[in-house]
């Protein structure tokens, strides 16, 4: 019999649907989003999980063939992406990595940064970083960024064109206008490139397998260069990947996360492993009600903080 090596490996599937059971009855108290036409049309009870451990074991539960994109889920890996190609500096450069008071999207937060994007993890932090992907338009770019991400986490990752032409038929004045300060305070040069690869990176899609192995390239990468960005990576999850729940998230389950409107939640395990989450149901700061109950349990019984 192999003995697991990772706690997550002690994890029984019992366990795991009774947890993802109970946490698809708290998500009644979530909101879908509305805003992108094909998000508002998301089944309120689709639910799936993937937990890949260290020592190769995986547990799955759920709609696991379901196809979802990844929206802010995305974020941790073009940040990631570009400390690989473009080195420190010149990402922090272009954003802070201060945690954020105000709403994922707002304009004032911007404004009170005088035009600098926070943190990497809020839209106007991954609209600058988009203008910073390698290419010469946003197919280019976040092809480039796609093929880097397949090949690093053996993912199937796809643009969902339908998801694409779904956000663009109802335009984003917010994110257009977080686009125009960032051009005016010289943070970005061309907002059109800028927030068409970020719109095409946010409908990168696939399934909680894909998302589980993405978040196993920030736990166990063997690439020295790649490894160390992680840490950075994981850091900025921890602090700012939850919004402004954040900092509540780190007390009570101590986990680097990250969410995305449509429901996915990515959260990584610090040498144990990776949790990949699909639930659409969201809280008011836009966090996944199920992938955040869910993660608290495991992450207690299995005493999987970084803090303990």
């Amino acid at each position: 019999m192999k003995i697991p090596t990772s706690k997550l490996s002690r994890l029984q599937p019992e366990q795991l649907a009774a947890w993802a059971k109970e946490a698809i009855n708290r998500s009644k108290s979530g909101q879908i989003a509305a805003y992108i036409p094909l998000l508002a049309r998301a089944d309120r009870q689709g639910f799936a999980v993937q937990i890949r451990a260290i020592d190769g074991q995986f547990l799955s539960w759920g709609s696991i063939a379901q196809t979802f994109s990844l929206m802010s889920a995305v974020k941790p890996f073009v940040l990631l992406y570009l400390l690989c190609e473009l080195g420190e500096k010149t990402v922090f450069d272009c954003v802070g990595c201060e945690p954020s008071e105000l709403p994922f999207n707002s304009l004032t937060q911007l404004e009170i940064d005088q035009g600098k994007p926070r943190n990497p993890m809020i839209n106007s932090g991954a609209i600058a970083l988009a203008s910073l992907i390698p290419g010469q338009n946003a197919v280019a770019r976040c092809q480039n960024l796609l093929d880097w991400l397949n090949q690093q986490a053996n993912s199937q990752l796809f643009v969902d064109e339908l998801m694409l032409s779904s956000v663009n038929s109802m335009p984003n004045e917010n994110n257009w206008n977080l686009a125009l300060k960032m051009v005016e305070s010289g943070y970005i040069q061309n907002s059109k490139i800028a927030l068409e690869t970020y719109n095409r990176l946010c409908c990168l899609s696939g399934t909680v397998e894909d998302l589980a192995k993405l978040g196993m390239v920030l736990v166990n990468s063997g690439d020295r260069q790649i490894g160390e960005n992680c840490r950075t990576v994981k850091a900025l999850m921890a602090t700012c990947g939850l919004y402004e729940a954040s900092g509540r998230f780190a007390l009570r389950v101590g986990l680097p996360a990250k969410s995305g409107v449509s429901g996915a939640m990515i959260s990584v395990i610090p040498g144990q492993g990776a949790i990949g989450f699909y639930s659409p149901p969201l809280d008011k700061e836009g966090n996944s009600v199920a992938g955040l109950f869910l993660l608290e349990q495991i992450a207690k019984t299995l005493r999987l903080s970084v803090f303990d």
